[in-house]
């Protein structure tokens, strides 16, 4: 059977509308899953234009309204903003306020278990924070009104997938919260995360924080006293992890199989080899040829992915965003929505 997937339109400004309206174009994503964007119909309307898609919207007031049919975009409106409510391209507090509230609309969606799992598409922080919504993004509002402590961030590039330790604070705090039981916390989520998606035996690979693991306590001592204690505690509750492994080699090992998950130290360390591999700039077009990669909050009651990237307000209203990102984070959504 099909899961009914709830995906957030984004900053109505930025390119979430548009991306939506070119991933919902092949009848692929039909076969697998029942996609129901969450937004404002008269906006989704203007995304068609932007990019020349010849599809019906078709607004609905519940889930079950949907005719999830290719050829027709189904979208719960919200009626919240028209285009002329806002210029595109630009933060306000009025679009940032909207893109808050289709994923406050989401999350009760999904919790009231009306659409099996949620995608969201970029939102704006700073829109976001002028509207009076004070999150750092949506890791954070999605643990807020899910009442869930204990999370983390999941990145993913076809099979190379990281978590992380931690991530929207400075490096100075980020060292610092590197504990052993946070890290033992974040390795049990990634074995859960990877069983959830049909893995039946993990395999994790654990990066230390210091250059070269630290050299035997010369440029760091996190590696002996944090790290390889939860490693040791993880292994012994039956769990595969490995390490502490240099940050500089992990990352290959992981492309070349060696790992099914990493987790990393910190924000950068995980999101910058994704990004390598993930986001693809062609020199001579002068444009991204690929902008691939899925953020995916693991520890919620709900499932909920994302695209890995911003709102590219500067190429908002142009119809040339690429689209592969939310296509991977509708892929992984119904990957986690089948084996749940």
């Amino acid at each position: 059977m099909r899961k009914i997937l709830g995906i957030t339109m984004g900053d109505p400004a930025g390119v979430g509308p548009e991306i939506t309206v070119k991933a919902l174009q092949g009848p692929k994503v039909y076969e697998s899953c029942k996609p129901l964007v969450v937004g404002d119909a008269a906006i989704l309307e203007r995304a068609c234009g932007f990019v020349g898609a010849k599809c019906t919207i078709h607004p609905v007031a519940d889930p079950s309204e949907g005719l999830y049919e290719h050829g027709t975009i189904d979208i719960l409106d919200m009626g919240l903003l028209k285009p002329e409510d806002f210029a595109i391209g630009q933060v306000s507090a009025a679009a940032g306020d909207a893109a808050f509230q289709y994923v406050r609309k989401v999350i009760e969606l999904a919790m009231d278990g009306k659409v099996d799992a949620t995608v969201t598409n970029p939102l704006n922080k700073e829109a976001m924070n002028l509207a009076g919504h004070h999150f750092s993004g949506h890791t954070e509002i999605y643990a807020h009104y899910t009442g869930t402590e204990h999370y983390t961030m999941m990145l993913a590039h076809k099979d190379l997938r990281v978590v992380h330790v931690s991530t929207h604070v400075s490096l100075r705090e980020a060292c610092d919260r590197v504990k052993k039981d946070r890290v033992l916390e974040v390795i049990s989520i990634a074995d859960k995360a990877c069983r959830d998606m049909g893995i039946a035996k993990p395999r994790i690979g654990v990066a230390g924080l210091n250059p070269h693991c630290g050299e035997g306590g010369l440029f760091g001592r996190e590696e002996i006293d944090e790290i390889a204690p939860a490693i040791e505690a993880a292994r012994i509750a039956g769990i595969d992890a490995q390490g502490p492994i240099p940050p500089d080699t992990i990352f290959s090992k992981a492309i070349g199989g060696w790992y099914d998950i990493v987790v990393a130290m910190y924000h950068d360390q995980g999101h910058i080899p994704l990004k390598v591999v993930g986001f693809v700039y062609d020199r001579e077009k002068q444009s991204w040829s690929a902008v691939e990669g899925v953020n995916i909050t693991l520890g919620l009651p709900i499932i909920r992915t994302s695209v890995d990237h911003g709102t590219a307000f500067d190429q908002a209203g142009t119809g040339k965003a690429n689209e592969l990102s939310l296509k991977n984070a509708i892929e992984y959504a119904v990957r986690f929505a089948a084996n749940r």
